[in-house]
């Protein structure tokens, strides 16, 4: 955990998260896994996913293996929150991804579907499993992941692209549905991180030919570093505490600077 997430956590539990259960998807790398540790490290029940039996989870998380694009998946991964905890007062959306291609013309009607069902429908499908359970206990905190990619929206990831600008205004309308009911909604948009998966992406990416118009992967965000897992991490956690009780169908985004906005 960073000193930040320390420091919104311990100061006189206006964290409010020791002791609340959380769902965190795709949380065995990356910016899932900082996600996970932070929270068990907030005194948070942790239960995590991912599509591989084998896959690593950060030490106190609860793990269970389920493929969140299908609706069994979600059914499978919704049973585990109920059995492991009895249901979750926190969730935190953050499976994704995409590979790129050449342009949008290129890019298979198969792979549109998998980047709608990774990015957008898996999180629109837990949220309805999950989300009655806050509604009835009138409190809750939900945290989708997007990407920055969404404010350049280049051929060679659209399909990636329009699945995250689908779930930012998904989340937007969830807030108002669910706000009444003591549940927040809000977004972390990450820029250029330092994962796994997003230097895959962009080793694929550096393969292809850059045109106009499409941004440069070697391009440096103006703080001059990529962000760390951990910084997204943080953003994640001030949005699912106490702390945001009057922050809901907010965006936040954490890019170093690189897509300024006003």
């Amino acid at each position: 955990m960073t000193e930040f997430a320390r420091e919104l956590t311990g100061l006189d539990g206006l964290g409010g998260l020791d002791g609340k259960r959380a769902l965190v998807t795709g949380g065995s790398r990356g910016i899932g896994a900082a996600v996970v540790r932070q929270l068990v490290g907030a005194g948070v029940e942790v239960l995590t996913t991912a599509r591989s039996g084998a896959a690593e989870v950060p030490e106190g998380a609860r793990f269970v293996a389920a493929d969140v694009r299908t609706a069994e998946g979600a059914e499978v991964i919704a049973a585990a929150a109920h059995k492991e905890f009895g249901g979750v007062d926190l969730v935190v959306h953050n499976a994704g991804g995409a590979q790129p291609y050449a342009s949008a013309a290129d890019i298979p009607a198969e792979e549109w579907k998998n980047a709608l069902e990774l990015n957008f429908l898996a999180s629109v499908r837990l949220d309805a499993l999950l989300t009655p359970g806050m509604r009835e206990r009138r409190t809750g905190a939900i945290v989708h992941v997007s990407s920055a990619a969404v404010l350049t929206p280049v051929g060679q990831f659209l399909h990636y692209v329009a699945a995250k600008a689908a779930l930012e205004t998904y989340s937007r309308g969830l807030s108002l549905e669910l706000a009444p009911f003591g549940v927040r909604v809000n977004t972390v948009t990450p820029g250029r991180t330092a994962t796994p998966g997003g230097e895959a992406t962009r080793e694929q990416w550096a393969r292809l030919a850059v045109g106009p118009g499409q941004t440069n992967a070697d391009d440096t965000p103006p703080l001059g570093r990529e962000g760390r897992p951990d910084d997204i991490a943080d953003a994640v956690l001030f949005l699912l505490s106490g702390r945001a009780d009057w922050l809901t169908g907010s965006n936040l985004v954490v890019d170093g600077g690189e897509f300024p906005r006003g």
